[in-house]
């Protein structure tokens, strides 16, 4: 038992020194850190195995110590999301709120048509490999949000870097992003219970889900009391792990019954009143430490998919249907909301960030049998891309269609 401990000790260190290696490459490289995590994250586990071997890694991560590192993953997801969906609720979107729903529409419903279009060639051209198993309408289903989804947490990042974040283009995109993650969360939990294929099994995972939220209503209340409240404020750490713990016992046990545990960290996010911010500060820091573990762990799974089944051709189909319908989306959306053309075209390349939201709808349906290996790599390949895109794409309209800043959004004629 202690020798199991210090190997998940050894392994959690270099998991987060790969983060920390991220962060820094990304500085350098003068992108945002968390790209960096993201990418030298996914990176660590196939360049060890392409060096040592699988043998020699196996020996050196064995199959008990990757389990605990997936748990620890998880957890870290769950506190993660807890603070993002929070962070979502409070969002104020009253001075864009006539222009989002344009970039939502766009920006949401295109890349969910282009993600059907994905899944019908799958399915009409034979790819038995990559359809897998899953109902018909679950895999659609699936296949059309894992398109539509923006990483909100990954933009906010971006636009802190950039201090683009108070401009009419970054508050239009960041609101649109948390209610096209939203949408996208409502879509995921459809597929996932349509992947029960039967009636029974869908009424099912739609009872867990009502009862998880009617659970979700009944936290809100006992937090929002005064003693809950006080609590909160005279000792925000000790509140912060009462709330981390409850939201994972919340995540394990809706997954357990058959759902993704991604709901009830999304459920716990939005039970937790204002008053909790400080310990949700907290929460969403812890989680936020531990995500390299996440991608290193993705990194590993996405090793141990067949990559020659994969084949470049829904891999390239993927990223060009993933670009073309969210960076048009969010274009077309922005000029329908009275934005000018160099605001539409930055919230048009704003939202195309994907980034690890994506990874962890994809991790989703990877467990959930939605997604087969090959299919699995060929999204991770076009979540990365099309987030590392983001940069040279802000930076090419910085050049061609330069815009004047300003400090809220402004209607503009077309």
């Amino acid at each position: 038992m202690g020798l199991h401990l210090v190997h998940v000790l050894a392994a959690l260190v270099v998991a987060l020194a790969a983060g920390w290696l991220g962060r820094t490459l990304a500085r350098l490289c003068r992108q945002p850190s968390v790209i960096g995590e993201i990418v030298v994250g996914l990176l660590a586990g196939p360049l060890v195995i392409a060096i040592l071997g699988r043998p020699a890694f196996d020996l050196l991560l064995p199959a008990g110590v990757f389990g605990t590192l997936k748990t620890i993953a998880e957890a870290a997801l769950v506190l993660f999301l807890v603070g993002v969906t929070h962070e979502m609720r409070l969002g104020d979107i009253r001075a864009v709120r006539g222009a989002i729903a344009w970039v939502f529409a766009g920006a949401f419903v295109l890349p969910m048509l282009a993600g059907a279009a994905l899944a019908a060639w799958i399915v009409l051209s034979g790819h038995g490999t990559l359809r897998g198993d899953a109902p018909g309408p679950a895999f659609f289903v699936y296949l059309m949000v894992a398109l539509a989804i923006t990483a909100v947490p990954v933009l906010a990042r971006i636009l802190a870097d950039h201090r683009t974040g108070a401009t009419a283009e970054g508050r239009l995109a960041l609101s649109s992003a948390m209610v096209i993650d939203i949408a996208g969360w409502l879509v995921l939990s459809v597929a996932i219970a349509l992947n029960a294929g039967s009636v029974t099994g869908f009424l099912r995972a739609m009872g867990v889900f009502a009862g998880a939220a009617v659970v979700a209503l009944v936290i809100r209340r006992l937090l929002a009391t005064s003693a809950a409240a006080t609590l909160a404020e005279r000792s925000p750490v000790g509140a912060a792990v009462l709330l981390g713990v409850l939201a994972i016992a919340i995540a394990l046990t809706i997954e357990r019954l058959g759902l993704t545990a991604i709901f009830g960290a999304v459920l716990t996010g939005l039970a937790v009143p204002v008053s909790w911010g400080r310990a949700v500060t907290y929460v969403r820091g812890a989680g936020l430490a531990l995500a390299p573990v996440f991608f290193v762990v993705t990194g590993i799974g996405v090793v141990a998919t067949p990559a020659a089944a994969t084949g470049w051709a829904v891999i390239v189909l993927a990223i060009l249907l993933g670009t073309v319908s969210k960076v048009g989306g969010g274009y077309l959306g922005a000029r329908l909301g009275r934005q000018s053309r160099p605001v539409a075209a930055r919230v048009g390349v704003y939202v195309n960030t994907r980034g690890m939201t994506e990874l962890i709808v994809l991790q989703a349906g990877l467990k959930a049998g939605l997604l087969t290996g090959p299919l699995f790599l060929a999204l991770v390949v076009m979540a990365v891309v099309t987030t590392l895109a983001t940069g040279p794409g802000l930076a090419l309209l910085d050049k061609v269609l330069p815009v004047q800043r300003s400090r809220r959004p402004t209607s503009q004629p077309r």
